[in-house]
């Protein structure tokens, strides 16, 4: 390498990482969850995540959403062009704003080990609406499978790279997630919506 004048990049470390490490403020829970995705119940197996959408060149956008493991019905998503701990935060109070959804009394969200999940503020705000906590194990994305599934449905059906604007990239998401929620009928559903799953779950 000295010969031919060949450099190795680093990547700098990330100052959040180190911080947090320094501090010891953030806090990994336990997998409570343990792939037991499919409990029957409605609103109690709330599966979360964030994945990059790049756009319009070299434009880039961040999807979270929460996924209801049960039933499959996206409960509550944003969309934003940063990935800072907001994204995260907002994802949950959309959740919680949602007067269509009913959770269960002993309701969990499902992460993996990400920095927004460990973040303090984001554990107060789960522990202030009353939800508890779960995560998968380090490197792990079996463990919350059925989000990563979902990620990959949603990149193969919406032509999110077309997207000219963050706005235009929003609405090809909503219209999605109508989509899928209301009329994409699935095997492991009993042949049903999502929507119509919960509802059935809720009737029995």
């Amino acid at each position: 390498m000295k010969k031919y004048g060949i450099v190795c990049p680093h990547r700098k470390p990330n100052p959040h990482k180190q911080m947090a490490k320094a501090t010891k403020e953030h806090k990994v829970v336990q997998n409570k969850l343990n792939r037991q995705f499919k409990q029957g119940t409605p609103g109690k197996v709330l599966l979360t995540d964030i994945t990059r959408l790049p756009y319009n060149g070299n434009h880039m956008a961040y999807l979270s959403t929460v996924k209801d493991g049960s039933t499959n019905e996206l409960l509550a998503y944003h969309v934003s062009d940063r990935i800072t701990l907001d994204i995260a935060i907002q994802t949950v109070h959309k959740l919680m704003n949602n007067k269509k959804i009913v959770l269960d009394k002993d309701a969990f969200i499902h992460s993996d080990q990400g920095s927004h999940y460990t973040s303090p503020r984001y554990q107060k705000l789960l522990k202030k609406y009353g939800l508890g906590q779960s995560m998968s194990r380090r490197g792990n994305c079996w463990d919350n499978a059925p989000q990563e599934s979902f990620f990959g449905h949603l990149k193969d059906k919406v032509n999110y790279q077309s997207a000219k604007t963050l706005k235009e990239l929003k609405s090809k998401i909503n219209h999605y997630m109508t989509y899928y929620n209301n009329y994409r009928y699935q095997w492991n559903l009993k042949k049903k919506t999502p929507i119509q799953y919960r509802n059935h779950l809720l009737a029995v």
